[in-house]
């Protein structure tokens, strides 16, 4: 099922999402909908905070710029190794039509558990390194505008405001 993505500067947007304490169906469902939430929005990154869930889950699938990756769930991910410094153009499926330039690890370790509960551990370099940063971010309530001058930020933040429709306030869910 395809969710809504929430609007930065939604209030969840800004919350630390809590660790996942068991891998069960439910979790599989919400992973499922991730997946297919960001292939609709033809994303390479999603975050559950995305979708108002407070969770630590983030899918992956850089295979559009990356075709030798593979599609990535993450569960309580922390990066646990960063090296080197490269910018890239980022944008944000909660920040629609807008790109900044940011600088992060050029590559990131990254221990997680998968999608059957098992700790993995992951080198990542290019877009997947990117990606795995600024999903996590989300995770922590950060949003990649956060890492650009409060002026831009503040422009975006306000093209934004003009883009969410009026409506119901989403709630996060746990």
């Amino acid at each position: 099922m395809v969710r809504e993505i929430l609007i930065w500067p939604h209030p969840v947007l800004k919350q630390k999402a809590r660790p996942v304490a068991r891998v069960d169906d439910s979790l599989r469902t919400l992973v499922k909908d991730m997946f297919e939430t960001m292939y609709a929005e033809e994303g390479v990154g999603l975050a559950a905070p995305q979708v108002g869930v407070l969770q630590r889950v983030i899918v992956l699938d850089c295979r559009p710029r990356q075709p030798e990756s593979q599609p990535l769930v993450m569960i309580n991910p922390e990066i646990i190794a960063l090296e080197g410094k490269v910018v890239f153009n980022e944008g944000c499926l909660s920040i629609p039509g807008e790109g900044e330039d940011v600088e992060r690890a050029a590559k990131v370790s990254v221990r997680y558990l998968d999608l059957e509960g098992n700790p993995q551990t992951l080198a990542c370099d290019e877009l997947l390194a990117v990606a795995v940063q600024h999903e996590v971010d989300h995770l922590d309530g950060i949003v990649y505008v956060d890492h650009v001058s409060s002026l831009k930020r503040e422009l975006i933040r306000k093209r934004m405001v003009k883009h969410v429709k009026p409506a119901r306030e989403a709630r996060p869910t746990v």
